[in-house]
């Protein structure tokens, strides 16, 4: 059956059509009723600039229903359905808004699970998490990206109509931009994934987790303009994660006032923290800065982290003193067996006597790691904070 002559349905699927649509939209419950859906009703038309703009970024022409998209790719209205949610897109009822491509990806997705290289569900994750990445780059690239490239306008000539050109010269080498992005992080993440010890520390991993958070941002929030807010935010999110990258971490998620990142070794999470600190510190724009750190047993999910270590560190975080790192005891005992930093100042002198005694070089350690008063912290017991800085 053709996707046009796929209209009608079977009275199951005109229910499932039903409950998917939302207030308001016309279901497909008849020849009257899918009439006046495809009618050109003057309120529901669209733009003509921004439906060209669609036009050209998607490639295609609107074409299909959800019904008729869903009968061309081969698959139930309910699973085409949990795929177009797991994206990101509200439903539409049944107007006639897909194209091509909407079909093909269908096609795609449900074609990797009846070859058995995806389980449904795993497939619908793979929906939701390149959905949820990809809605935050294009929100970005209209907010900030598009915007300063169309202002000021020319007289005239609207925002959109300025758009136009600028998108069809732009989205070809932005596309080839991203596919090339987005193979490099995959190849990074599939060499992290291989160099693990063993099955269970493929997705159970023990990382260094870090969070970084600005020092009195709420009070900042009614001191400054929305404008001087923005750029405020801007340069603390772009600092970290030039940081972040450049050492050789990776920047999890930016929460506005706190940074989340993680790192396969201690020392390179430990001098992430303290380039953090020292970089705002000489700026006079920023606020002072807190991080905490855990080391330990990290469960990831679509590029986030959780579990009792992420926990921790936020803890730490909120009871670190300002323009300082506090650490958990796993940290400090990982940086030790590193040879990153001694013990205990003790024994640092201790072996460094014993080395002049034998005519050799002294240990030389990175990072410091003081002893903090042992605290209760909410939700995970009594912990024993360390206070990490430079080794002199």
């Amino acid at each position: 059956m053709t996707a046009d002559d796929a209209g009608s349905g079977t009275a199951e699927e005109r229910e499932v059509l039903d409950a998917a649509a939302p207030d308001g939209a016309v279901r497909d419950t008849g020849a009257r009723e899918s009439a006046a859906a495809e009618a050109p009703g003057d309120e529901d038309q669209p733009d003509p600039i921004a439906l060209r703009l669609e036009q050209l970024i998607l490639g295609a022409e609107r074409r299909y229903t959800p019904f008729q998209a869903a009968r061309s790719a081969g698959v139930s209205v309910e699973l085409a359905t949990r795929f177009w949610r797991a994206m990101g897109f509200a439903d539409i009822g049944q107007a006639k808004a897909l194209t091509e491509a909407d079909v093909l990806a269908l096609r795609r997705l449900s074609g990797l699970v009846e070859a058995g290289l995806l389980s449904e569900p795993m497939a619908i994750q793979v929906a939701r998490s390149t959905g949820q990445t990809t809605a935050r780059l294009a929100d970005w690239q209209i907010d900030s990206f598009l915007e300063g490239l169309t202002d000021p306008q020319e007289t005239g000539m609207t925002r959109t109509e300025i758009a136009y050109p600028l998108v069809e010269l732009l989205l070809p080498e932005l596309e080839e931009f991203l596919v090339y992005v987005y193979r490099r992080q995959l190849a990074a993440a599939t060499g992290r994934v291989v160099q693990a010890a063993d099955d269970v520390e493929m997705v159970d991993r023990r990382l260094a987790v870090g969070f970084a958070d600005l020092v009195s941002f709420t009070r900042l929030t009614r001191r400054l303009e929305e404008e001087e807010l923005g750029e405020l935010v801007e340069a603390f999110e772009t600092t970290a994660a030039d940081l972040v990258a450049a050492h050789g971490g990776r920047l999890i998620k930016t929460l506005g006032d706190e940074v989340l990142y993680a790192a396969d070794d201690a020392g390179i999470a430990a001098e992430i923290a303290l380039r953090l600190i020292e970089t705002l510190t000489h700026d006079e724009t920023m606020p002072e800065l807190r991080v905490g750190i855990a080391f330990g047993t990290v469960t990831t999910r679509m590029g986030d982290v959780f579990g009792t270590t992420v926990n921790l560190a936020s803890r730490l975080t909120s009871i670190a003193p300002k323009n300082a790192v506090l650490v958990d005891g796993a940290f400090a005992e990982e940086l030790s067996r590193t040879g990153e930093a001694p013990v205990s100042e003790a024994e640092a002198a201790e072996a460094a006597a014993a080395a002049e005694k034998e005519g050799e070089e002294p240990p030389s350690y990175r990072f410091a790691l003081q002893p903090m008063w042992q605290r209760p912290v909410r939700g995970l017991g009594v912990v024993e904070p360390w206070l990490l800085s430079r080794r002199a």
